[in-house]
């Protein structure tokens, strides 16, 4: 597990006809952004279904995190978007709120839960 505490499972490598930055890529680069210190005792876990591309989950355990392709069996809430907006909220283009008021973004579950995100993977 990487000193900060994020381990991220393998994903798949990217086409060489996709776009440069995939959902796998964003995956990936989610482990330098993890900020340990914001998961201090939560036991959560984030699914991120994405319409255009593989769906990836995040368990948050105590200062922890690991990223995961796949389904969660019972996540704490549900992001549902499409890879565009993933990787608009996650480089910070796109403010997750506006997203999620224009549609773009919907939340199922507990919806509070998605604005701890902005803590433990700040931009």
């Amino acid at each position: 597990m990487p000193r900060d505490g994020c381990a991220v499972a393998s994903m798949k490598q990217p086409y060489k006809d996709e776009p440069m930055t995939t959902v796998a890529d964003i995956i990936n680069n989610m482990e330098g952004k993890f900020n340990p210190a914001a998961a201090a005792g939560l036991d959560l876990v984030f699914q991120f279904n994405i319409e255009d591309d593989s769906n990836f989950y995040a368990v948050i355990k105590d200062g922890t995190c690991s990223v995961n392709q796949g389904d969660a069996e019972d996540p704490n809430v549900t992001l549902i978007m499409d890879a565009a907006t993933l990787q608009g909220v996650i480089s910070g283009e796109t403010d997750g709120m506006q997203a999620f008021m224009g549609g773009k973004l919907r939340a199922e579950g507990d919806m509070m839960l998605a604005l701890k995100l902005g803590e433990l993977f700040p931009v």
